[in-house]
C-alpha cells in the first residue's frame, strides 16, 4: 500500500486559512443571529409636558408672586360707577401687606381726601372741611371710601394682583374659558375663588357664592417688567351685588420699595374736627361725594 505523498508547507498555509475563514464566518453568522433575536433596548424618551404640568408650573407662579411682592406706590387713575354715580380721580396710593393702604385723593387744588387703613383701624381726614374720622376698617367702610367693598387685606391683593387663595395647592378644578385657564379652589364655606391664567399670567379673579352667584370678578391687563417682577397697570373689578364697578390706571408704579408705618397713621391737627365714621355718614360719602 503505497502512502500519501507528504503535503507541502503552501498546503499546509492554504488548508489553515480555509479554516480560520470558515470559523470566522461561522462567528459572524452566531453573532449576527444573536442580535436578531435579542429585544431591543427600549429608547428612553423624556414625557413631554401635560395639563398636570402646566397647571403645576401656575401654582408654582402663583406662590412665587405672593412670596415676592411686598408694597406698591403708584399715582393712579380711580374711576368708579354704580348707577348713575361716577367719579373719576387721579389719586396716589402706597399699599403694603398684608393690610397698610393709604389713598391721597387729589383735586385740581391739592389734596382732597386721605383714607389710611392699617389692620383694622381706618382713618379720614376730609380737608375740604378739616375733618378727621375714624373707625374700623371694613368691607362696608371701604366701599364707602375707598370704592372697593372688601376688607383692606382683600382689596390690597385685588389691587396688587395677587390671587385670594390661602392655601396654594393643586386645585379643585381645572377648566379653559376662552384662551383662559381657570383654576378654581373651594373655601370652607362653600364659596369658589376662580384665578384665570393667561401667557403664564394672572388675567382675573373671580369670586362665587356657595349658590353659584358672582360676587366680584376682576380683571387684569397691560403687564409691564418692574425690576423682574410683572406687574398691571390696568385693573378693572366689577361686583354685582354692589352693582358698582371701579377701574385703576397706574401711572409709573413703583413695586417693592421701602415704606414705612408711619404713613398709614394719620393725626389730626389742632384745630381739626373729629368724628367716628358711623355719626359722619351724613355729612360725607367718600372721595368726592
Amino acid at each position: 500500500m503505497r502512502s500519501a505523498p507528504p503535503r507541502t508547507k503552501s498546503a499546509i498555509s492554504r488548508t489553515r486559512a480555509r479554516t480560520s475563514l470558515v470559523a470566522a464566518l461561522c462567528g459572524a453568522v452566531a453573532l449576527s443571529g444573536c442580535a436578531a433575536i435579542s429585544p431591543k433596548a427600549p429608547e428612553v424618551v423624556a414625557p413631554a409636558p401635560g395639563p398636570a404640568a402646566d397647571v403645576a408650573a401656575l401654582v408654582d407662579a402663583m406662590n412665587a408672586r405672593e412670596r415676592n411682592l411686598d408694597s406698591l406706590q403708584t399715582a393712579a387713575v380711580m374711576e368708579y360707577r354704580n348707577g348713575d354715580d361716577h367719579v373719576k380721580a387721579r389719586e396716589q396710593i402706597v399699599l403694603k401687606r398684608p393690610s397698610s393702604m393709604r389713598v391721597d385723593a387729589m383735586s385740581p387744588f391739592g389734596v382732597a381726601m386721605v383714607v389710611a387703613a392699617r389692620d383694622d383701624n381706618l382713618q379720614i381726614f376730609d380737608s375740604s372741611n378739616n375733618t378727621f374720622m375714624h373707625g374700623v376698617a371694613s368691607a362696608r367702610t371701604l366701599a364707602r371710601f375707598v370704592r372697593i367693598p372688601m376688607a383692606p387685606r382683600d382689596a390690597i391683593g385685588l389691587m396688587m394682583a395677587i390671587a385670594p387663595v390661602q392655601d396654594r395647592r393643586a386645585p379643585d378644578r381645572v377648566a379653559d374659558e376662552g384662551p383662559m385657564k381657570i383654576l378654581a379652589y373651594k373655601n370652607g364655606n362653600g364659596d369658589e375663588d376662580e384665578l384665570g391664567f393667561e401667557a403664564g399670567e394672572l388675567r382675573m379673579v373671580r369670586g362665587r357664592a356657595s349658590q353659584g352667584a358672582i360676587a366680584y370678578e376682576v380683571r387684569y391687563a397691560s403687564y409691564h417688567d418692574i425690576g423682574g417682577v410683572m406687574f398691571p397697570y390696568e385693573v378693572d373689578a366689577e361686583f354685582p351685588g354692589a352693582q358698582s364697578r371701579v377701574s385703576f390706571r397706574y401711572q409709573r408704579p413703583i413695586v417693592n420699595g421701602v415704606v414705612q408705618d408711619s404713613i398709614f397713621v394719620l393725626t389730626p391737627g389742632p384745630t381739626s374736627k373729629t368724628v367716628e365714621i358711623g355719626a359722619a355718614r351724613d355729612s360725607t360719602s367718600g372721595f368726592n361725594g
